[in-house]
């Protein structure tokens, strides 16, 4: 699951959640109002049928009943009811039942308010209150209560939460939205370091930067001092390349000097494989050392393959065997590949030169994109190469023949598997073609 969709996940299930509560809260405040007001009513009613109070001969009862007719319907839904010291009177809704009036102690005066059940099962909402009687209702005191059907308030509650529903299902839809637009533009920068390494590994870019959020900034600034550091053993590992260069080349000239004094001395037969020793020996130096050049700039490396192709054959064409010759290349513009272009240069270099030096009149660079990779192809017309010995022209220390041909197939073949790719020879009709088989800049190995 990506990292946007477990956040926006998140933020729904948070705004669920929270509106929910909402919900669940405000039913329970309006609840509590509703029920404030039923009582302020309650109280109303409880004053009316206080004031109706009258002293008949079988004791306290209530003259005037109040004037909501639920008072007289049997179970309608409201009740009052007075325990004085004569007995109890009660409204005729309740008919033969009574309020189970908790055994509390109220104070003159007191009020209380009660949730208990009613004459049919159903619950009730009880307002009680301790009254003093006056002396022409025979003095003492007496407890009053209306109550009313629970269910009213209830149904009441249940009508706000079908009202708040709809708005909060929008609201509910408008925070998502949000949430949505707020990943969109807050992760966005996260897009574009994506972006910046596929630009870094492609070689369309060096650094990552500095123009980032100022949370990205440290994660970018730790991959530019990375690519730094990458560089940096890079640099070390051409010099100690070339410092073995240097250091193996000095000897190996010291021994073709000595074979030349023997030479002179008429000593042909040692002097030659001093000299065979000699010419071996640096043929493995020149290609190892390709091959390690190679391998120390590999990974980050990219080079664009018409650029350095239309170099070489500048070149080329300047030498004897290239000036005679149609050169055509058939590389489409941007066509990038994994290797630094020196390494590029040479391993094409050694490609043409050896085309150039076999062909009758024609040689041709080609580039195509395969899975990943990208075919360098030199073609020539020349007589080609017998297909027994392709292989060894290709194997490691593979010896060159007297014209110089498989120095420089060897060498393109090291360089090219050094950087991850493949030499392969193939007939051309006429000629030979030779395509070095490159991996793309960001592509896996």
């Amino acid at each position: 699951m990506s990292l946007r969709l477990r956040l926006a996940l998140a933020g729904a299930l948070a705004v669920l959640g929270a509106l929910g509560l909402a919900a669940f809260g405000l039913s329970q405040l309006f609840g509590a109002h509703v029920e404030r007001r039923a009582v302020a009513e309650m109280g109303v009613q409880l004053d009316q049928v206080l004031a109706g109070l009258e002293r008949g001969p079988d004791g306290l009862t209530v003259a005037r009943d109040p004037a909501d007719p639920r008072f007289d319907r049997p179970y309608g839904g409201l009740y009052w009811q007075i325990e004085g010291p004569d007995g109890v009177e009660r409204s005729r809704a309740l008919w033969d039942a009574a309020l189970e009036l908790p055994a509390d102690t109220l104070g003159a005066g007191g009020v209380h308010v009660h949730h208990l059940p009613g004459p049919d099962g159903d619950a009730l909402l009880v307002l009680e209150r301790s009254v003093t009687l006056p002396a022409r209702l025979g003095g003492g005191s007496a407890r009053a209560a209306v109550a009313m059907s629970a269910a009213d308030l209830d149904a009441a509650r249940r009508a706000f939460v079908a009202d708040l529903l709809p708005y909060l299902g929008l609201l509910a839809l408008a925070l998502t939205a949000a949430g949505w637009a707020q990943l969109w533009v807050g992760l966005r920068p996260l897009g574009g370091l994506g972006a910046r390494v596929a630009a870094l590994r492609a070689g369309r870019a060096e650094r990552m930067g500095a123009d980032w959020p100022q949370e990205l900034r440290p994660l970018a600034g730790e991959i530019d001092a990375l690519l730094a550091a990458r560089e940096a053993e890079s640099a070390r590992a051409r010099a100690r390349a070339a410092d073995l260069a240097h250091g193996l080349k000095t000897p190996l000239q010291a021994l073709m000097g000595e074979a030349a004094r023997l030479r002179a001395t008429g000593a042909e037969s040692e002097a030659e494989e001093i000299e065979e020793t000699a010419r071996a020996m640096r043929r493995i130096v020149d290609r190892e050392l390709a091959r390690a050049r190679t391998a120390a700039r590999a990974g980050d490396a990219s080079a664009d393959a018409r650029d350095v192709a239309e170099k070489l054959v500048a070149v080329l064409r300047r030498t004897p065997n290239g000036a005679r010759l149609d050169w055509r290349i058939d590389i489409p513009a941007g066509t990038r590949v994994a290797l630094d272009p020196a390494d590029l240069s040479e391993a094409l270099g050694a490609l043409a030169e050896n085309a150039a030096r076999h062909a009758r009149s024609r040689v041709a660079l080609s580039a195509r994109a395969q899975e990943g990779r990208v075919l360098l192809g030199v073609t020539d017309d020349g007589p080609g190469i017998p297909p027994e010995r392709r292989t060894a022209l290709r194997a490691r220390h593979g010896h060159a023949d007297e014209t110089g041909t498989g120095l420089g197939l060897a060498i393109a073949a090291e360089i090219g598997e050094a950087a991850g790719g493949r030499l392969t020879l193939s007939d051309a009709d006429p000629g030979l073609t030779a395509t070095l088989a490159l991996p793309s800049p960001g592509a896996p190995g």
